[in-house]
């Protein structure tokens, strides 16, 4: 999908009467139709309704006419069903939009369905026993990522110009790498949950899109940022809208090069080519690059997030239970599923104190980083994108043994609740892409977007598998 079939040229081209809305949704649903049974990105579809809305008129916002998906995990619209890709919850049926869907409609976007996601989010490959596994467009025996691999796939492959995704632990920047996309994670607090209500892992876990272009990314930003009134966490107040700090430039930056991790899984060489060419490019166009060490230790992040996260988990699970009166039955959840909830059912309000005065140490620790340096920049991805079966759900111990490596640059700033992104950068040997990290301290996503802004024209990305 070129620059000019973005969402944002879109949404021009249907301001200046050059196509209407009913034309580009059944464009985006043909697209659905005709890709979705290669890559099984798309769960949960609403065409009917979303042309009727269509017809009905959609309301005047800068992404009138614009077709969107949604992740099927955190995030509800009316009417659809809402699985989280596990079969707990398979015949549960939102009664209402999310606030995000809400904002979205409000902006005129037209909502087609909803996106594959692996069971609850717990891996970082889109791989559910419930809907089956998301191919990478890039390659069908490859992971799309996780865990809004649905997302990434369906926009890689052309079928929208944009999709939500949600991010606990990498789960945008992770298929955006996977799926050659640009990914931002936004600050902790900058988009609104409303109204599902999360316990710990409201610290870490923030809901944003998965984009071809920059300025799409930071037009849905201004979209979908801004607390609810109740909010237990908002976000700084930006200087400008994100699309206006998208398109300044970034000034001469301090650039934090992290090659490697302290007792982190091993790099693979392609992931720390693809770090050293985008820092000699940054020092190309000006910028300040210097190696930093890393300022925090990727096995401490995981114990951390896996306490908050996990309770979340077990709150969900038992609410679920409570609602259809009964215990989990041994078909309900995946095996990793049910070792996640067993073990943190042993976990005690102590071990919940702790994992809390660590995520906060974290955050201080990451932080300080930032008196040296505005951006943090590494790889995406410690390795290549795995094939699909590797991380499988089925088989906890294959989890244990190679989920953290592919979150162990993104998982950090989720516990910090810093913004990150992760910008297309080369292919490797495969032939699938590769992405670059760049994190800034809390409320940077304006400096983040702008130098995006920069590197995406100094080394344009190909914005889908067709080009």
């Amino acid at each position: 999908m070129s620059e000019s079939r973005d969402a944002t040229a879109t949404a021009a081209a249907l301001r200046r009467g050059e196509t209407d809305a009913r034309t580009v949704v059944e464009d985006a649903v043909a697209r659905i139709e005709r890709l979705d049974p290669v890559h099984n990105a798309v769960v949960h579809t609403r065409f009917e309704e979303a042309l009727a809305e269509v017809d009905a008129g959609l309301p005047d916002g800068p992404l009138r006419g614009v077709p969107v998906l949604v992740k099927d995990l955190g995030t509800e619209v009316a009417g659809v069903r809402a699985t989280g890709g596990s079969r707990l919850f398979a015949e549960e049926v939102a009664a209402r939009d999310s606030e995000l869907v809400a904002r979205y409609r409000r902006a005129g976007m037209v909502v087609l369905g909803t996106t594959n996601t692996p069971e609850l989010g717990l891996s970082t490959s889109t791989e559910p026993t419930l809907h089956g596994p998301t191919r990478n467009p890039w390659s069908a025996v490859h992971s799309a990522g996780g865990s809004s691999g649905g997302s990434a796939a369906a926009v890689a492959s052309g079928m929208v110009p944009v999709a939500h995704g949600s991010d606990g632990g990498g789960s945008i920047r992770i298929p955006s790498a996977a799926c050659g996309l640009f990914g931002l994670k936004p600050s902790r607090g900058r988009i609104s949950p409303a109204p599902r209500p999360t316990t710990l892992s409201g610290l870490v876990s923030v809901h944003h899109a998965l984009t071809t272009t920059v300025r799409d990314s930071a037009l849905l930003l201004d979209v979908a940022a801004g607390p609810l009134p109740g909010d237990a966490y908002a976000a700084p107040t930006p200087a400008a809208s994100f699309a206006a700090l998208a398109r300044r430039e970034p000034g001469r930056l301090r650039i934090g090069l992290l090659a490697g991790l302290p007792d982190g899984p091993e790099v693979h060489p392609e992931a720390v080519g693809a770090a050293l060419a985008a820092a000699r490019l940054c020092e190309g166009l000006g910028h300040e690059v210097t190696e930093a060490p890393a300022p925090y230790r990727p096995s401490e992040v995981a114990a951390t997030s896996s306490v908050l996260m996990g309770c979340e988990l077990l709150a969900l699970l038992d609410e679920r239970l409570g609602k259809l009166g009964r215990a989990l039955a041994d078909d309900d959840v995946e095996p990793f599923t049910r070792v996640v909830h067993e073990h943190h059912r042993t976990q005690s309000a102590a071990d919940v104190g702790r994992a809390l005065r660590r995520a906060q140490q974290i955050g201080w620790e990451v932080g300080a980083a930032f008196r040296t340096y505005d951006v943090l920049l590494g790889p995406t991805l410690a390795q290549p994108t795995p094939r699909l079966g590797v991380l499988d759900t089925r088989r906890p111990e294959t989890i244990y043994r190679h989920g953290a490596t592919y979150s162990a640059f993104t998982s950090v700033h989720n516990v910090t609740g810093m913004p990150a992104m992760s910008v297309p950068f080369g292919h490797g040997a495969e032939g699938l892409p590769l992405g670059v990290q760049f994190a800034a301290d809390l409320g940077g996503e304006g400096l983040l977007l702008s130098l995006a802004t920069q590197l995406e024209q100094a080394a344009p990305w190909r914005r889908t598998v067709d080009g």
